[in-house]
Order: C-alpha cells, then sequence, then structure tokens
C-alpha cells in the first residue's frame, strides 16, 4: 500500500480557458449588480449610518455591471 501524496490544499487559481474567464467576468458583475441592489434598498438612515447619500446610491446603481 502506497501513502496519498496528494497535497489536501486546492489550487491558487485553477486553469481557465477563455470561456471559464468570461464566466467568472459574468458572475462577479452580477454579484456586484446584487450588490448595488441591495444597497438600493436601505434607508436614508441607514446609508447616513454608512456615509453615503441617496444621490451616493442612485449613481452608483445606475452604472453597468462591468464596471
Amino acid at each position: 500500500m502506497t501513502p496519498n501524496t496528494q497535497s489536501a490544499t486546492a489550487p491558487k487559481r485553477l486553469p481557465l480557458g477563455s470561456f471559464g474567464r468570461m464566466l467568472a467576468f459574468l458572475a462577479r458583475g452580477y454579484d456586484r449588480h446584487l450588490q448595488r441592489l441591495d444597497l438600493s434598498e436601505l434607508t436614508d438612515d441607514q446609508l447616513h449610518d454608512i456615509g453615503l447619500s441617496r444621490r451616493d446610491v442612485t449613481r452608483e446603481v445606475a452604472k453597468p455591471f462591468w464596471r
């Protein structure tokens, strides 16, 4: 019987082709979009607590997902 010599840690970065990189880009953009929608649902008092105004949030939500 031979000992298991494989590492228990995952590789730092998976080798992705151009299709995988595009999917990762779209996933990050969608996540960013959802975060902006969550931000838009905060009340004015909550925004004030984190140092943002409603105008700041309106500008942020209007951005395209890739920015």
